[in-house]
């Protein structure tokens, strides 16, 4: 190699962690504890990984143990990370842009996009997902997380949603939970849905149908947000054209979740949404024919479909660093 060409180093790490948030670092701090040496890879910005996950883009978490007044999402993951780091995990700020499952030389392997290349046993994979966004609607920026959520369970509660009217956008499973959650909190909620049919299951659409807080508007988009510094009115249009104005306190996005799974799409057994499905019981991932790999595992929201919690994500963090412990064991 000469010298104007860029030298990639090549190491080896016992366990490696792709993915930061509660459950990579989580995954991380047991991992470091048991002096497995980890290496955490959580992502790269320039590649559109944000190190930390959702949770850094939440201002106020209040149903995170251990924190009555409530915490920041950022300073809550930063806490995980330093804990991680104090006993001894390794945080390389890359993006792994490809994984090679099958064992070389008695390792599988790894790419980031620096072009380092890592060799390891042990693999946790705690990529998360990304809670799908109103892309389209005007003003999305300057409300989000003032005024626009996209987790009911997560804010819901906030002083800023309470005796409010709120809206949920959706016509999913997602979106009734989101809504029948809602109504614990708020005067009146509104299911505004781009069609005529709701697309959730019956039992769904019975307990929000049956919930005299909740009014559906149906063949109508959301196109826009309105307010000073917080959100107070949004902007519909109907299939017809005609256009209103709807006074609100918030604006919730029920339109599901996008699993960061790509990487292993070709690798792994995943369900029908994109999510890595798991072994019962286990953290422990199948490859395409459902046999179990050994040494792989999948903790987070990557892999958890229903709950999508950052306490949730950090117990199969948990899960994940004990069971790859005993595997290397």
């Amino acid at each position: 190699m000469n010298s104007n060409q860029e030298q990639h180093k090549e190491n080896i790490a016992k366990v490696a962690i792709i993915g930061s948030g509660p459950a990579g670092y989580t995954a991380a701090i047991y991992c470091a504890r048991a002096e497995l040496h980890p290496v955490l890879f959580e992502g790269d910005m320039s590649t559109g990984i944000t190190p930390g996950g959702q949770l850094t883009t939440t201002t106020d978490v209040d149903n995170f143990p251990a924190f009555p007044d409530g915490v920041g999402g950022y300073e809550l993951v930063e806490r995980m990370k330093q804990q991680a780091i104090k006993y001894g995990t390794q945080i390389e700020s890359e993006t792994v842009i490809d994984v090679n499952l099958n064992k070389v030389d008695g390792y599988r392997q790894l790419k980031t996009n620096l072009g380092n290349n890592w060799k390891f046993d042990g693999l946790i994979i705690a990529t998360g997902a990304n809670a799908k966004r109103l892309e389209s609607l005007g003003n999305l920026d300057k409300f989000w997380n003032n005024g626009i959520s996209a987790c009911a369970v997560c804010d819901g509660a906030l002083p800023l949603f309470r005796n409010k009217v709120l809206v949920v956008a959706g016509g999913g499973d997602s979106a009734m939970e989101e809504a029948i959650f809602l109504t614990k909190y708020a005067s009146r909620v509104y299911i505004v849905h781009r069609r005529d049919v709701l697309r959730a299951s019956k039992i769904m659409q019975t307990k929000a149908t049956n919930n005299k807080k909740i009014e559906f508007i149906f063949n109508t988009n959301i196109i826009e947000a309105s307010g000073d510094d917080k959100l107070e009115s949004i902007e519909l249009v109907d299939n017809t054209g005609n256009i209103t104005q709807l006074e609100c306190g918030g604006l919730f996005f029920g339109i599901g979740h996008t699993p960061s799974s790509q990487l292993f799409s070709d690798s792994l057994l995943l369900n029908k949404s994109g999510y890595i499905i798991t072994k019962p019981d286990s953290t422990q991932v199948y490859d395409k024919t459902m046999e179990v790999i050994d040494g792989v595992f999948a903790c987070g929201d990557v892999q958890d479909h229903i709950w999508r919690q950052a306490i949730t994500a950090a117990g199969t963090g948990c899960m994940a660093a004990l069971e790859v412990e005993k595997y290397l064991n």
